[in-house]
């Protein structure tokens, strides 16, 4: 998916995937991690193929750990954000 190429999962943690669109995408790992925080889910990396909800859901398991990431810092920044759903 990156033409990024990283040694440890620390490199992975330096890269601001909410710049880069495969990740931020309606589906993409980061845009997942957003709504999961923003939804008062539990932390469960996953993204989808599309769009969310209307293509293949990608679990963790067979996600890479750029995709991981690129997850949690979605879920990460929507926490510091402090945006949350009022229901």
């Amino acid at each position: 998916m990156s033409d990024l190429k990283f040694t440890t999962a620390a490199d992975y943690m330096k890269v601001d995937y909410s710049t880069r669109v495969p990740f931020t995408r309606h589906g993409g790992a980061y845009d997942r991690g957003g709504a999961d925080s923003y939804y008062g889910r539990e932390r469960e990396p996953h993204y989808f193929t599309d769009g969310s909800y209307q293509s293949t859901k990608i679990e963790e398991v067979d996600m890479s750990a750029e995709e991981i990431a690129a997850y949690n810092q979605g879920y990460d920044d929507n926490e510091r954000s402090g945006a949350k759903k009022e229901y």
